[in-house]
């Protein structure tokens, strides 16, 4: 059985929130779902605008999954299912396997920020390997880690 405490994330963030009330950037466990053999996955969401006052363009929101899934590919390994982008372009949906502890999620992302900014381009940007190649910015991803980066303190701050 999953036990919220534990694993360093507040129980009263957990789920779907009144999106006037959420605070910008954060970072919470969404849900989870625990499977017959005890396999547990997790949806984090890391949120980076506030929802219906700001949004992420395209671009921004492009290049910066790239980073998202080239990272969490990298540190995550056994754990990364998948990174997903909010509809309403205000975050992404990060999707693991049996890793739900708060702590260590926390300190991969702000690994994978710091990567942006030392980046000399965008992950998997090439026509090989991306549908919309020519849609991405590495200074718009780099802007974007930077302010995310500087928000660090208030990432557990939901609402």
């Amino acid at each position: 059985m999953v036990n919220i405490e534990q694993l360093g994330w507040q129980r009263e963030t957990v789920g779907e929130l009144d999106h006037r009330l959420l605070k910008a950037p954060h970072v919470k466990l969404r849900s989870f779902t625990e499977g017959p053999n005890g396999d547990v996955v997790y949806a984090v969401d890391l949120r980076i605008n506030r929802p219906n006052v700001e949004f992420l363009s395209s671009t921004e929101m492009h290049s910066f999954e790239h980073f998202l899934l080239w990272g969490f590919q990298k540190y995550m390994k056994e754990n990364f299912i998948s990174v997903g982008l909010m509809g309403c372009q205000t975050g992404f949906y990060l999707i693991l396997y049996n890793e739900g502890r708060a702590d260590r999620i926390l300190s991969i992302y702000e690994t994978i920020l710091n990567d942006i900014l030392v980046a000399s381009e965008v992950p998997y940007a090439n026509i090989q390997q991306c549908g919309n190649y020519k849609n991405h910015s590495l200074e718009l991803a780099q802007k974007l880690a930077r302010r995310v980066l500087d928000a660090k303190a208030d990432w557990r701050r939901v609402v």
